[in-house]
């Protein structure tokens, strides 16, 4: 799904968060938000071309859910608030901080090149570093532009088990798009060849590393690195896309051609409850924590597998959006943590314009 000012690419990141236009001040009042409100915004973007949203709302110590729309496309069965989905890019951020973390434990270095840890792998590697890679400025072609994505195309690929050297390989054929450093352009590679690393590093495949540092340690029972398994656990809603005249089921896929870039399953709650530690620092050392949320020239709006934007009415929100097939996502937060928004769009047959989702944000963190 996509809007004015928004980018929301197959594994993508939601983008340009700035073309909101609403007045107002940033605000971590309590009971601020009204919930009415909140579910017109959700109705409108169901009414825009998805077929159903699960929505996730904090203000302070209150929370509430509200969706829209329905589970199955032509079926009446309200979408579960309690649903789990494919949350897309949002996988970064629990990759960075795994990374983050290896850098607090003295085992990465951060500007080090990717060829000390993974030699080969990159014809560039001497000239990328890991914080290049976090950054999304190694100038690393994104594998993904390479895939058959679109609906018919992306139906020939769907099932198959894609390895992360695989990935690498299609990105490493192409010359980069840009010197290292120098410019900042998102790439599913950067967070392929970072999950990767982490494996290296730890002598473990990276799930084991997000699960044992990251989903255990804050109790996310509903999160989930799936693998090669195909099917969305537990409750959920679907997605769907055109093929030709067939209206076709997506919500079925491999995730291993998103791996460490994009194939994580989780619940709003317990993105919540991540991206709460993730704002407050709970999961990183202060130095490490200080690099995640830094910003440069280079990069203005995007630190380590966290993006930051200043919205008109002058609140500010950190998180991750994400994008894959028969889902979208949004995951955004106060820089204090205190203001919360999560949700989960399903996609319809024919796409939308996202209307909508402007209102919601702006309902959330602008008063």
């Amino acid at each position: 799904m996509g809007g004015t000012g928004r980018r929301v690419g197959v594994l993508g990141v939601v983008v340009g968060l700035t073309a909101l236009t609403v007045g107002g001040t940033a605000t971590a009042g309590t009971e601020r938000i009204d919930r009415e409100v909140v579910q017109r915004a959700i109705d409108t973007v169901a009414r825009n071309g998805v077929v159903g949203a699960q929505v996730r709302v904090t203000d302070g110590r209150r929370s509430f859910t509200a969706r829209a729309g329905v589970a199955e496309w032509g079926g009446d069965r309200p979408v579960p608030t309690n649903g789990r989905f494919r949350v897309g890019s949002v996988t970064k951020v629990f990759v960075s901080t795994v990374v983050l973390q290896l850098v607090g434990e003295g085992k990465v270095d951060l500007d080090a090149p990717v060829s000390r840890y993974l030699p080969g792998l990159l014809p560039d590697g001497d000239r990328i570093t890991v914080r290049m890679l976090l950054q999304h400025t190694s100038g690393l072609y994104n594998y993904t532009s390479g895939l058959p994505l679109d609906p018919a195309g992306f139906e020939t690929i769907r099932y198959l088990h894609r390895e992360p050297r695989e990935l690498v390989a299609i990105a490493t054929a192409k010359p980069l798009d840009f010197e290292p450093g120098t410019k900042w352009s998102y790439s599913n590679t950067n967070y392929v060849v970072a999950g990767m690393l982490v494996e290296k590093i730890t002598g473990r495949p990276y799930a084991d590393a997000v699960r044992q540092r990251v989903i255990q340690p804050l109790r996310l029972r509903d999160t989930s690195v799936p693998g090669d398994r195909v099917d969305v656990p537990g409750p959920h809603a679907h997605g769907y896309y055109r093929v030709g005249d067939r209206v076709v089921d997506v919500t079925r896929i491999n995730p291993s051609v998103a791996w460490a870039a994009g194939e994580i399953i989780s619940t709003t709650a317990d993105l919540d409850r991540f991206v709460t530690a993730v704002a407050r620092g709970e999961l990183l050392k202060p130095a490490q924590f200080a690099e995640m949320t830094k910003l440069t020239d280079v990069s203005p709006g995007y630190g380590l597998g966290l993006e930051q934007q200043e919205l008109p009415c002058g609140a500010t929100v950190i998180g991750h959006g994400g994008g894959i097939p028969a889902y979208s996502t949004v995951m955004l937060s106060s820089k204090d943590g205190r203001v919360r928004l999560e949700g989960s769009f399903t996609s319809a047959p024919d796409g939308g314009s996202g209307e909508g989702l402007d209102e919601l944000i702006a309902e959330v963190f602008c008063d």
